[in-house]
């Protein structure tokens, strides 16, 4: 007990000084604009997933110091998808797109895969790994029917409209040299716009998995996944990122899914964790991770994968999808460091799944702030990750006594909620072209935290008084690779 006192006393104080003192660089760097190039690249920004960012162009200033012949003002940018021609994709920031897609798909498969597979017991690591599979399959077939209609074309402030529905209207016409754009990738064309954000909704529920790992029905599964992916997910995004949305429109800011990904996994998997009740022998029996070679691995996959994952998320090949991924890799290392260093102090030796799932933290907590802060922002938003997404994977989790398995919520949804937040503190406008508010980064938290968490809640209890949600004791024992699905590890 004494040991414990003294970490958490000692992560709280370095936490507390890493953030005061970052604070205050940020804002320095933030108060420097002599720069006319600091000024330049305030002009045309884009926030979030594309969404356009303010300037200053239209300030008084710039009126007055206008001359009489100069050019008239640009026309406002497209609030919907476009039919343009072919000259004005551009190749770099196509390749780099589809480079990323490509990226963020290797993430669930076979990364996810991977990470989770190898926390499991032996005998259910083909069901785990079969999970993530089906997922992405079954994500894939929803996305094109709906799934991108309702989240990313224009519509009313929860759900999008029915313009894309099975793609309806997405062209490329290859003779006439016509295809379209998606407003939110004026540069890239709509099929490739399209994938990069239907990667993003098959990792998503891929995610809850963690949190009732060993014990559901994959037909409950399938059920419940699909229905929360147009239902949840699909609104959620859109809510967030396309700018009909009600916290788009308010200026929240995620640029690559902190509340549309990682807290509306995590908060998803809780309710599963909790309706579906413990493993068997949970608390009695040991279960300890039977391969953690394959979750180093596929830790390892999900790295490099969040380079497409944040970076991507300019949706262009430039300066700002740099930026992201430097502190991708900050944030990342400096959460790795933070988790393992706490554990050392808590446990007297530090873990291999305890730096693997400290890096996973730190990759979840900056997803929301990549394009939007410095160094100094993605170094505490990383060790206040780590520090924060241990006692949560740990000790608040033997304080409630909840199963979750291979803690989503500890490390997702805390995570996510630590990035959130924390991007609003630490955003720079000479970065971001906006200014945050950690009120409106708040009511987008919440209002992620209530509709996810509600809907699932409702979805599993449907699901379960019409097909059951869990395999029975004696399916539970053998396993789920056997008694699912026929197949077992030698």
């Amino acid at each position: 007990m004494k040991r414990f006192t003294t970490s958490f006393a000692l992560a709280a104080f370095v936490g507390t000084v890493l953030v005061f003192g970052t604070l205050g660089a940020e804002r320095a760097f933030a108060q420097n604009k002599d720069s006319p190039g600091q000024a330049a690249a305030t002009q045309g920004a884009t926030s979030t997933q594309g969404q356009p960012a303010a300037t200053s162009a239209g300030s008084p200033a710039a009126a007055d110091s206008a001359q009489p012949a100069a050019p008239a003002a640009a026309p406002p940018a497209p609030t919907s998808p476009q039919l343009v021609s072919a000259d004005k994709i551009n190749a770099g920031d196509t390749a780099w797109m589809l480079t990323s897609t490509a990226l963020v798909l290797m993430m669930t498969i076979p990364g996810l895969a991977l990470f989770y597979g190898g926390m499991v017991r032996k005998k259910n690591v083909l069901a785990t790994l079969m999970q993530s599979f089906a997922i992405t399959c079954l994500v894939t077939v929803l996305w094109v029917v709906i799934g991108y209609s309702i989240a990313f074309t224009p519509g009313g402030p929860v759900i999008g409209g029915f313009d894309r529905f099975f793609l309806h209207g997405m062209l490329y016409e290859n003779e006439a040299g016509k295809l379209t754009v998606s407003h939110l990738g004026l540069t890239i064309p709509e099929s490739v716009y399209m994938m990069f954000q239907m990667t993003f909704a098959i990792i998503t529920p891929a995610l809850i998995c963690g949190a009732f790992a060993d014990r559901m029905k994959f037909s409950a599964l399938l059920w419940f996944i699909g229905l929360w992916s147009v239902l949840i997910y699909s609104p959620i995004a859109h809510m967030m990122w396309e700018p009909s949305g009600f916290w788009a429109g308010k200026g929240v800011l995620d640029f690559a899914g902190g509340t549309v990904v990682h807290i509306n996994a995590g908060i998803a998997g809780l309710v599963c964790a909790l309706v579906l009740g413990k493993r068997v022998g949970f608390g009695r029996e040991p279960m300890a991770p039977h391969n953690l070679t394959l979750t180093l691995i596929g830790a390892s996959m999900l790295w490099v994968g969040w380079f497409g994952f944040n970076a991507g998320s300019a949706v262009a090949s430039n300066g700002r999808a740099g930026m992201a991924m430097f502190v991708t890799q900050f944030a990342t290392a400096a959460a790795a460091l933070a988790w393992m260093f706490t554990e050392w102090l808590a446990k007297g030796k530090p873990s291999v799944l305890g730096i693997a799932s400290g890096a996973v933290a730190g990759l979840v907590a900056i997803t929301p702030a990549s394009g939007f802060v410095g160094a100094g922002g993605a170094l505490a938003i990383g060790v206040a990750a780590g520090v924060g997404c241990f006692f949560a994977s740990t000790t608040v989790k033997r304080w409630f006594r909840y199963d979750d398995s291979l803690d989503a919520f500890g490390v997702h949804g805390i995570g996510g909620i630590i990035g959130a937040l924390l991007t609003g503190v630490f955003n720079v406008r000479e970065i971001s072209g906006v200014d945050g508010s950690f009120l409106t980064q708040l009511g987008a938290v919440v209002t992620t935290l209530v509709v996810s968490g509600v809907g699932s809640f409702i979805l599993l209890k449907i699901i379960d008084a019409v097909i059951g949600l869990r395999v029975t004791e004696e399916e539970e024992r053998e396993g789920l690779d056997v008694s699912l699905h026929g197949e077992h590890v030698e």
